[in-house]
């Protein structure tokens, strides 16, 4: 299959599914943006798809896609003294000290004795600044995965704002890129879900409740992309336990709070049902790229029945 011409942007594309997706790309002949939030492991992975590839066919783009507060003000006790510039304003921040840095806007009032800012952070623009790069950069958007993804029960607000705000947002930052309803040629959008979404897992409740609403979402916006005829279609992929570091991060009680007591469950779940290659995965994902008949399709891919979809029941009054 030859995706010549087309231009792809991959969330979480620097390691996991997400690097192996990126290499599929590349191996049939898109441009690629690899946006992570991992510097390291961003530029590493630049580097070496540069000397597989060639220069010019992907680039690196950091991005935190977890701005929740994205385009919102966010109102901030003044905490230090602003002598200096704005640029190295420390404040206080739901009762943490942070910094803010390159402040686009202020609003300076007094409330209640404290002197408050209304600001806007550039943090807050990233995952849109992403997509915007992309254009700029090659010249158009076509194929759109939302692939980042966490797994962390003790900070679950986290979990909701990386697993599923994320994907709601980057499926947004598509439709405006690419939908024909905007003047555009239309695409393709693949969200990554997992087998979570069809299971009980209580070692993992918040995430699994993501994955769920990915699917949710999914479906309802690829039969509105249908009935609009915004020309972009718009699917789920769903696998199984992948040899990823996410995989490896329901041992660790920073991550799964009080849930870690039953990671021992999720082991034994593991060896019950195996563990796929993230090479399946993008497999699979290749798959999603190339029919052009499938849309509001949800494809599962587990070690037992391999890449297949779910078919759901109409439903009935």
């Amino acid at each position: 299959m030859s995706l010549q011409g087309k231009v792809a942007l991959v969330t979480g594309g620097a390691q996991g599914i997400g690097r192996a997706v990126v290499q599929s790309l590349l191996q049939s002949l898109a441009k690629v943006a690899v946006v992570d939030l991992n510097k390291t492991c961003g530029e590493e992975c630049k580097t070496q798809l540069d000397t597989e590839f060639g220069e010019g066919n992907c680039t690196f783009i950091l991005c935190d896609v977890s701005d929740g507060d994205a385009l919102r003000a966010t109102t901030v006790e003044y905490a230090k003294n602003m002598d200096g510039a704005a640029q190295k304003l420390q404040i206080l921040k739901r009762g943490h000290c942070t910094h803010i840095f390159n402040l686009t806007a202020r609003d300076l009032r007094n409330y209640h004795g404290f002197k408050v800012f209304t600001l806007v952070s550039p943090i807050e623009y990233r995952t849109k600044y992403a997509f915007q790069c992309t254009v700029d950069q090659f010249g158009r958007l076509d194929i759109v995965i939302n692939n980042a993804g966490i797994n962390n029960e003790k900070n679950w607000e986290k979990t909701i704002q990386v697993n599923l705000t994320s994907v709601i947002k980057g499926t947004y930052l598509a439709l405006d890129h690419m939908s024909k309803e905007y003047g555009k040629e239309g695409g393709t959008v693949i969200n990554v879900s997992s087998m979570a979404a069809f299971l009980h897992s209580p070692h993992q409740p918040v995430y699994t409740a993501t994955k769920h609403g990915i699917i949710g979402f999914t479906r309802a916006i690829a039969d509105a992309s249908s009935q609009g005829n915004y020309g972009v279609r718009i699917n789920v992929l769903c696998p199984a336990f992948v040899d990823t570091p996410l995989l490896h991060s329901v041992e660790h009680e920073d991550n799964m709070g009080k849930f870690v007591k039953f990671k021992d469950d999720f082991k034994r779940s593991m060896d019950k049902f195996g563990v796929l290659q993230p090479s399946l995965i993008a497999e699979g994902m290749m798959r999603l790229v190339a029919d052009s008949s499938l849309n509001g399709a949800v494809m599962k891919i587990t070690c037992s029945k391999g890449i297949h979809f779910h078919t759901y029941e109409p439903m009935s009054a």
